[in-house]
């Protein structure tokens, strides 16, 4: 019982900014179209948005645990929140710093709130390490009953407000997870390491060829992932088909691949992933 009252606790933190992570994603080029911006314009916004992404995500470990990792779980729910209302400006410098937030935001939200539940688990409860996967395993399932619903959601408000509402929506999410963290969760902090140490301990793992590959493989995937994020809107918008449905069907059968995965490795099966 103190395992799942554990477990609930934190996916009530988690799940909210997940899900205003999943808000934002149907109608983003539709929303810099919609503002008058050209094809490369807007190439440029999601570029900016990638970009701050990988910046920050070269030294987010270090900083989250520095700054603390509750902290940071409150800080990517303000700087997703800044992000989300500069949205309704229609200055590209305004729009170009909210997708600056909110690529450091996604960062923080892959890192700090995992970060936070291994630490408590492990360090503050002294739970068994094997009872962690069932806590991701539930996050993942969970995560792609949100992103599906959140694709519906956004379409919703969209026919009833323009592509701006769904960012306008996703704030009240963020306040609340940043809020419920702040007043639930303990404080923790990580190894007490310099920036350059801790950088280049990740990059000594390059010298080991079957990581290096790995990483190349990982990184042409992402890309493809990029190009894709980018590609469907204009692909997909002059046919008319709803743009939030088609995104609740991009996650669907995203929630149905990594299920067959995880049912394939670990059930009857007992497949082997290359």
């Amino acid at each position: 019982p103190v395992f799942q009252e554990f477990q609930r606790c934190f996916h009530l933190g988690f799940l909210p900014a997940l899900a205003a992570d999943w808000l934002q994603g149907p109608h983003l080029f539709q929303l810099f179209h919609s503002r008058g911006f050209l094809q490369t314009q807007i190439a440029a916004l999601y570029s900016l948005g990638f970009a701050s992404n990988l910046a920050f995500g070269l030294f987010s470990h270090f900083f989250v645990d520095r700054l603390g990792r509750r902290r940071s779980c409150v800080l990517f729910s303000v700087l997703c929140s800044l992000s989300c209302l500069l949205q309704l400006s229609r200055d590209f410098p305004a729009l170009a710093a909210g997708r600056l937030l909110g690529g450091i935001g996604t960062s923080l939200l892959f890192t700090s709130f995992e970060s936070w539940y291994v630490h408590e688990h492990l360090e503050h409860h002294d739970f068994p390490q094997e009872w962690i996967p069932d806590t991701f395993s539930r996050v993942a399932l969970w995560n792609g009953v949100v992103a599906v619903a959140a694709g519906v959601v956004a379409e919703l408000l969209v026919l009833g407000g323009g592509p701006v509402t769904p960012f306008v929506a996703a704030v009240p999410f963020l306040a609340f997870s940043g809020i419920f963290a702040m007043k639930n969760w303990d404080e923790n902090y990580g190894k007490h390491r310099s920036c350059p140490k801790a950088c280049g301990e990740g990059l000594q793992g390059l010298r080991d060829p079957p990581r290096a590959l790995l990483g190349v493989v990982q990184a042409l995937v992402e890309g493809i992932i990029l190009i894709f994020i980018f590609l469907w809107t204009p692909v997909l918008e002059p046919l008319g088909i709803p743009l939030g449905i088609a995104f609740s069907g991009f996650m669907a059968a995203s929630a149905i691949g990594s299920s067959l995965f995880r049912q394939g490795v670990m059930g009857r099966l007992r497949l082997q992933p290359l």
